[in-house]
């Protein structure tokens, strides 16, 4: 890892842009619906020390060079966080590719080395994180304390946001309806036990790039992982470093997994529909998911 990603939090915090033209103007353009004070500094203003003072980031744009050095000096005197376009060396962090859904951001960087490079794995990402993700993650914020109180066992509390993230309340969230979203969480903090388990058949894809999205999902979010010697890559890229990974579980351990409140995915070359009818009988939720078209 050559560079470290971090956050920074934008609540009450100043940003500043020094420079005009469109890489400035792109920069801007980042935190437009943030909630920071976003500072733009033209001319001599971005030579003072004082203009940069309490700011959480710095951005130097201009294709004047006397400018970005001088403006550059003026931040870092400031001991404020630069990052100057297009000139790496005088940068004391790199801006990444983002994904912006609000409460949850992805971020890709390559160190500077190959900004297209993030650009085309940003929109991988996009394709891959729901727009409702940031809605989701706000209503669970606003129940924090509440999911704490309910659940102070923190393995409890993970499998808690496991159901929470791949059952109803994020289906209603993925469908706009935030009240049917919301009132689904209430009701999994008032559930007794672990609630019921369920097994997804995820069919292995000719190439690795035709998995679905709603695998991908499952499989991120899954207690344990049953997969062949074939699929291996395809589960260790989408698979929960944590989960377990089952060799050729039978139906009866399956059936005792679900009704302990556990999720479990098998990716198979084919559907064994004897297998499912055996899973089914035992009162197993079953999950058929094809590769994309």
């Amino acid at each position: 890892m050559q560079t470290f990603p971090a956050f920074f939090p934008l609540e009450n915090r100043r940003v500043v842009i020094a420079g005009e033209g469109e890489a400035a103007e792109a920069k801007a353009r980042l935190f437009e619906g943030s909630p920071a004070e976003v500072v733009r500094l033209r001319g001599e203003a971005a030579f003072e020390s004082s203009t940069y003072a309490g700011a959480v980031l710095a951005f130097v744009a201009s294709p004047d060079e006397t400018f970005v050095q001088e403006a550059a000096a003026a931040a870092r005197s400031a001991h404020a966080p630069v990052n100057v376009v297009d000139h790496p060396t005088l940068c004391d962090f790199q801006t990444p590719a983002i994904v912006d859904r609000g409460l949850v951001v992805a971020a890709v960087g390559t160190s500077g080395a190959a900004p297209v490079m993030a650009t085309l794995l940003r929109a991988e990402l996009e394709a891959r994180i729901s727009p409702a993700a940031g809605e989701l993650a706000r209503l669970l914020a606003e129940r924090r304390e509440a999911i704490r109180a309910a659940f102070p066992d923190f393995a409890a509390r993970r499998a808690l946001f496991r159901r929470i993230l791949s059952g109803p309340a994020a289906r209603a969230a993925e469908s706009g309806d935030l009240q049917g979203a919301a009132r689904a969480i209430t009701a999994a903090l008032t559930e007794t036990g672990a609630g019921p388990g369920r097994v997804a058949i995820v069919l292995a894809p000719r190439e690795a790039d035709l998995i679905s999205l709603r695998a991908v999902r499952v499989l991120n979010v899954a207690d344990a992982v049953a997969a062949g010697p074939e699929s291996r890559d395809l589960v260790e890229a989408h698979s929960r470093r944590d989960a377990e990974r089952l060799d050729n579980p039978d139906v009866g351990e399956l059936a005792r997994r679900a009704a302990a409140g556990l999720s479990t995915v098998i990716v198979a070359a084919k559907a064994d529909k004897e297998f499912v009818r055996e899973l089914t009988a035992q009162g197993v939720e079953v999950d058929l998911l094809a590769p994309a078209p």
